[in-house]
């Protein structure tokens, strides 16, 4: 698939996916959300890709929502809002899932390195990414109930997971722009820097996640604390990570990691997500 709203670069491993469109900060469109997804889905199943970093063009990251058509800007009913969800009868964009379905179930770790302004679905977008960090010029706005609108691509579901309810209702009730510091303290980010230091230390995190772990325990580790650190006990999970570590025991990864460890060097796992995830992985 040929990208217009984003690119995509892969460098050592780790797939740097750009959304593309400066002249507007990076507004997004259904086409955008759509190539996002279509990045993601192709990385989970390419073994050479081991991380994600998602950043943006020029000085925003994304703005929120392409308003270009004015008012009727999210009227699907009459067309000027189709090019943002589709229209009535369109059982695409978001309806399915969309870009928030993809990240969330791709195998491969993924970074946020938001490096400018970051509101609306430009916030909820980086929200089921496992790593966010900020540049100090960024600025953060669930601006929804400011524009009539609910919280979309699943953030009421996934911003009190971060940074808790009290917190995410404060946000979203306000709809106000948040400063990078703000988001720091709230957990929204884990770490805000200069600017030009933001994709460095993407890189940074990336690489130790592609250099010293495995693809395999990555892939099954983001789906486990996703899915259980909001359950009411830890007993489902329970039944989930015993009989997982007794099958990776066994497995190459496992002997290869504990080698490393004894040897002092880094390990060179040789397990592939594409073929070699656990028989007794629910995910």
């Amino acid at each position: 698939m040929e990208y217009e709203h984003i690119a995509a670069a892969v460098k050592d491993r780790v797939l740097t996916l750009m959304l593309n469109r400066p002249e507007k900060l990076n507004a997004y469109t259904a086409q955008m959300g759509a190539e996002l997804a279509n990045a993601f889905e192709r990385a989970d199943g390419d073994d050479d890709i081991r991380v994600i970093v998602v950043t943006g063009a020029g000085r925003g990251f994304c703005s929120g929502a392409d308003i270009s058509a004015g008012a009727g800007s999210f009227d699907t009913g009459d067309g000027k809002g189709a090019h943002l969800f589709g229209n009535n009868a369109d059982k695409t964009a978001r309806q399915a899932g969309g870009f928030v379905e993809a990240i969330f179930k791709c195998r491969k770790p993924s970074i946020a390195a938001i490096n400018g302004a970051a509101v609306g679905v430009g916030a909820t977008l980086a929200l089921p990414m496992d790593i966010r960090i900020a540049a100090e010029t960024a600025r953060f706005g669930f601006v929804f109930a400011r524009r009539g609108l609910v919280p979309e691509a699943g953030s009421a579901w996934f911003l009190p997971r971060i940074v808790g309810l009290s917190k995410a209702m404060q946000w979203c009730l306000s709809g106000r722009l948040l400063s990078a510091p703000e988001a720091l303290e709230a957990g929204l980010v884990s770490e805000v820097m200069a600017p030009d230091a933001l994709l460095t230390r993407a890189e940074e995190i990336a690489r130790e996640i592609a250099d010293e772990t495995s693809a395999i325990s990555i892939a099954l580790t983001r789906q486990m604390l996703w899915r259980y650190s909001g359950a009411p006990d830890p007993f489902e999970l329970l039944k989930i990570d015993g009989p997982l570590s007794v099958e990776l025991g066994g497995t190459a990864d496992v002997r290869e990691g504990v080698s490393a460890f004894i040897e002092k060097r880094k390990p060179k796992f040789p397990g592939r997500v594409s073929k070699d995830m656990p028989s007794r992985s629910p995910f």
